[in-house]
């Protein structure tokens, strides 16, 4: 590796390690309906995102409301001594890539098959914390 990779390269690992972030891999849901349970939460203050999801009506805001609380917990074990209800943490970028696609065949009449595709996808969710300058 040459050296403005390795310089770039750890830049980028030193900038990882100041973020507190949470990733759902391989959630057997389409991305479509995922982003719907993401774009109500982003750039939400942490505990009204948690209570929008929690009376979420969408099967999608169970697994996004677990990442999320994962999420602040990484940021609890980074920021030790620090508290939550003091530093207002927020949901920062929460973004839904597609995932694997396993492909199906469903019998179609007079001899012909049907491609389904059940989709996958993989959720990221970055929290933190509002910076007031005055």
């Amino acid at each position: 590796m040459s050296n403005r990779k390795k310089i770039t390269a750890d830049k980028y690992k030193e900038a990882k390690k100041m973020k507190a972030f949470a990733i759902l891999r391989d959630c057997p849901s389409s991305p479509r309906k995922m982003r719907l349970v993401a774009d109500m939460i982003r750039g939400r203050e942490v505990n009204n995102a948690l209570d929008i999801l929690k009376y979420s009506t969408k099967e999608a805001s169970r697994k996004v409301e677990k990442l999320v609380l994962s999420a602040i917990n990484n940021w609890q074990q980074k920021n030790e001594g620090k508290r939550i209800e003091d530093n207002q943490l927020f949901v920062k970028e929460i973004f839904v890539d597609e995932g694997r696609m396993m492909k199906r065949i469903q019998p179609a009449p007079q001899g012909r098959a049907h491609r389904i595709r059940k989709r996958s996808n993989h959720v990221t969710v970055v929290v933190d914390t509002i910076n007031v300058e005055a």
